[in-house]
């Protein structure tokens, strides 16, 4: 029997559950595409990669060349 911990926010509204790790294991091993959505702490390769194309896309932002997005588009985005 599985031991899951609601969380909440100060409202009470729940906003998440703690699954221990032993019943995640148990639930990727029985639901095989779990694995997919589990988080995967980036490479530093791809933090580099992603900082570079950052830098490309502000330097076509002040030429001109592309439209700056706004807050709220770049924050969907994430």
């Amino acid at each position: 029997m599985m031991k899951l911990q609601i969380i909440q926010d100060t409202l009470g509204k729940t906003t998440g559950i703690y699954i221990p790790i032993n019943d995640w294991m148990a639930l990727k091993t029985k639901f095989k595409g779990l694995e997919e959505i589990e988080y995967k702490e980036p490479t530093k390769e791809q933090i580099l990669t992603e900082l570079k194309e950052a830098v490309i896309e502000l330097g076509k932002i002040e030429k001109g060349e592309i439209k700056a997005r706004s807050a709220k588009e770049f924050l969907n985005e994430l």
